[in-house]
């Protein structure tokens, strides 16, 4: 899956030309480190901010790039809010902290998005000095060596793990030594992903609130907009169905 050297140039052109990612590898003797959080985010919640917070700290990270997938490979089967409105809160929720930054880079691009294919594009564009830490939850390490070009992937970044309390590594640390792949995988415990977007999902189709469990800023887009079943007249109003 080797870019051509037309390919590579036109999309570091269109990235550097947006500003849609950070400007890392400008020092050829220092050594940067990127970490790039994937995930549909529909919607984004803390527990996403919160793992790629604590990765930020833990690993030294430069910066985390949020990155919502276009047409994610493993939800062709369901039912994924339109990528503008993912990115939009993507980019709410994260607004206010200096070193995160929400990227359109998989939401613009055409087709079926494919980590692999993320990554051999953001290798293209950084310089050698510039380290990719790809941030997902736990259960996907488990399956990680089934995806499109696992083997590929390996060799273009390292692997963050965010796990909640409790959560058995067992599967995901056999399926990575069975696989034979060179996966370079860190672990990290994170309380706040006991939280996932389907529960919130599920609490806005009722009515109830997503306080303390999203950005202020996402729960109002979400009524806003309409999503996942909202009523716009209901946010921030009190009663059983005007609960935000």
């Amino acid at each position: 899956m080797e870019l051509s050297l037309d390919e590579i140039e036109r999309v570091a052109a269109d990235v550097v030309a947006r500003g849609d990612l950070p400007t890392l590898g400008q020092e050829p003797s220092r050594t940067y480190r990127l970490g790039i959080m994937g995930g549909t985010f529909d919607p984004i919640h803390n527990g996403h901010l919160v793992a790629a917070e604590q990765a930020f700290d833990d690993l030294g990270l430069d910066t985390v790039v949020f990155m919502p997938a276009g047409r994610p490979a493993f939800k062709q089967d369901k039912q994924v809010s339109a990528g503008e409105d993912r990115y939009a809160m993507t980019l709410l929720a994260t607004s206010d902290n200096p070193h995160f930054l929400a990227s359109r880079f998989e939401v613009d691009r055409p087709g079926i998005t494919y980590t692999a294919d993320t990554l051999e594009r953001l290798r293209a564009i950084y310089p050698e000095n510039v380290e990719l830490y790809f941030i997902t939850g736990a259960d996907a390490i488990a399956d990680i060596v089934s995806w499109r070009e696992a083997g590929r992937m390996a060799s273009l970044a390292r692997f963050v793990g965010a796990t909640r309390p409790g959560y058995d590594l067992g599967r995901a640390k056999s399926a990575i030594a069975r696989s034979g792949l060179s996966f370079d995988v860190t672990y990290l415990e994170v309380p706040a992903l006991a939280i996932s977007s389907s529960y919130l999902r599920e609490r806005v189709r009722r009515g109830q609130s997503l306080r303390y469990l999203t950005p202020d800023a996402v729960t109002g887009y979400i009524h806003k907009h309409k999503l996942y079943g909202a009523n716009q007249l209901g946010y921030g109003s009190k009663g059983a169905e005007g609960r935000e």
